[in-house]
């Protein structure tokens, strides 16, 4: 193919396009390709949602001076539990878990109208949270609510950052007896070195916020040898007068949710505290647990 000059070229396209212009009114023009604009920068993440006390505890809470039973699992709190709510003052439901109630704002418009309320996913948390066990208590025609979940050892903080205004009671019991009967209650599943390392975290948490908050610590053995004398002691913590039937606890209704405490039912049902089992001694407590042991007075 013969070289052409490219001032000719050019020369054939302008006559061409100024001769279709003339006949159509239309030109012929190359397509220049649009610069593609750079990919938006992602947007900054949101900033930490540092839990925090309400900001007007008159308008963000109905609850006053709610009442946490902080114990390990296998500690005696499902006794504590109806021995209170056999009180006529004193609701104390099954375990609601009120703390695994989790808020998400899914869109920015919902975290913008949130943000311009001044409310963070756990201020909003704290709201529902409050809320649920107001309800619980407005329901039972009872004055004072009593939460009893054992794993609200691990959030001790959070309960505090909610109600600044809370009371607790602190339930302990021989560390080895507790991860015994841990094992005891589900063998296969809970072998005796894992119920060791999983109740000592109960155990832990529950030291931790001993030291930092305070409230009236009960021991289980205390509590089956003298019912009574502690039941005083808890009437008195909470402001209300010791009642005789807190001890016939087996002639009240508890709306029992007692899922695999084993023998639990019976022993609610026949109202009768039983004697608790006999303290190990120093030698068969194991190693990982003569820590705690002595740090509770019991080694």
């Amino acid at each position: 193919m013969p070289w052409i000059p490219t001032v000719l070229v050019m020369a054939w396209k302008t006559r061409v396009n100024t001769a279709l212009e003339g006949m159509t009114g239309y030109n012929i023009t190359r397509v220049r390709r649009r610069a593609i604009p750079p990919s938006p920068s992602p947007p900054p993440p949101p900033p930490a949602d540092v839990p925090r006390p309400p900001a007007d505890p008159e308008t963000d809470r109905l609850l006053r001076e709610p009442v946490f039973v902080l114990s390990p699992v296998r500690s005696g709190s499902t006794l504590l539990r109806v021995m209170l709510n056999s009180h006529s003052r004193i609701h104390a439901p099954h375990e609601l878990h009120v703390r695994r109630l989790a808020v998400t704002l899914t869109t920015d418009p919902l975290r913008q109208a949130m943000e311009a309320l001044g409310l963070s996913a756990s201020d909003i948390e704290h709201i529902l949270w409050d809320r649920m066990l107001h309800r619980e208590l407005a329901g039972s025609g009872k004055q004072i609510i009593v939460d009893k979940t054992p794993s609200n050892v691990f959030a001790h903080r959070r309960l505090a950052t909610c109600w600044p205004d809370a009371r607790y009671i602190f339930l302990m019991r021989h560390p080895a007896s507790i991860a015994l009967s841990w094992h005891e209650a589900a063998p296969l599943e809970r072998p005796w070195a894992e119920a060791v390392r999983h109740t000592l975290q109960y155990m832990r948490y529950l030291t931790e916020a001993r030291r930092l908050l305070d409230g009236l610590t009960l021991t289980y053995e205390a509590l089956v040898a003298d019912p009574e004398g502690e039941m005083r002691r808890v009437c008195g913590h909470l402001g209300v007068g010791y009642e005789p039937g807190m001890l016939t606890y087996g002639d009240h209704g508890h709306g029992e949710f007692v899922k695999g405490i084993g023998d639990w039912r019976d022993k609610i049902r026949s109202g009768r505290v039983q004697p608790g089992r006999p303290l190990p001694a120093p030698e068969e407590i194991p190693e990982e647990l003569r820590e705690i042991c002595a740090e509770w007075g019991y080694l």
